[in-house]
């Protein structure tokens, strides 16, 4: 298992769009991705978890990911959250 702490930068945090467009990234990858946000952890292939999570922007979050492409993964969705999901 790898894992990054990374801070949510788009200005309205993991609402809808971002929400959507990170479970899709990371339904794509073969490893399991998770993200911890204090006590909780969100399953990241799960749109509704992710917005029922209500994180908003400046939030700290720590992205895992567990498997055969863990390492790839982990790289291809920090980016894309680093990004500010293009916002």
């Amino acid at each position: 298992m790898v894992s990054k702490k990374i801070t949510v930068k788009n200005q309205s945090g993991l609402h809808a769009r971002p929400a959507g467009i990170l479970a899709k990234a990371a339904g794509e990858c073969k490893s399991d991705v998770k993200i911890l946000v204090g006590e909780k952890t969100i399953p990241a292939k799960n749109i509704l978890k992710l917005m029922a999570a209500a994180i908003k922007c400046g939030t700290e979050i720590e992205l895992q990911c567990d498997g055969e492409t863990e390492e790839a993964d982990l790289e291809s969705l920090t980016a894309l959250i680093e990004s500010g999901f293009g916002e």
